[in-house]
């Protein structure tokens, strides 16, 4: 059986979160496979997203640039917007 696509897996998360929101009592009877496939397509999201991210670290660190981080910095004024 062939890997699932981030595409795929997210698609799957996107499809059993509106399933639940939709829901107006819970199927308990259908909660377990939504459950044990949500968290199936989360783990496929999680490790290609951790993927392309160190990929991005790597290239990043190879060209010398430095790195920008994630919660911005005072000094360049962007975050005071």
């Amino acid at each position: 059986m062939s890997e699932m696509t981030f595409r795929d897996a997210y698609a799957v998360l996107q499809r059993h979160a509106e399933t639940l929101r939709n829901q107006r009592e819970p199927n308990i009877d259908d909660l377990l496979g939504i459950v044990t496939e949500s968290v199936d397509a989360y783990k496929v999201c999680k490790s290609r997203i951790d993927a392309v991210e160190q990929a991005l670290e790597e290239a990043l660190g190879a060209a010398g640039v430095d790195q920008i981080a994630t919660t911005g910095s005072a000094d360049d004024g962007a975050l005071d917007k």
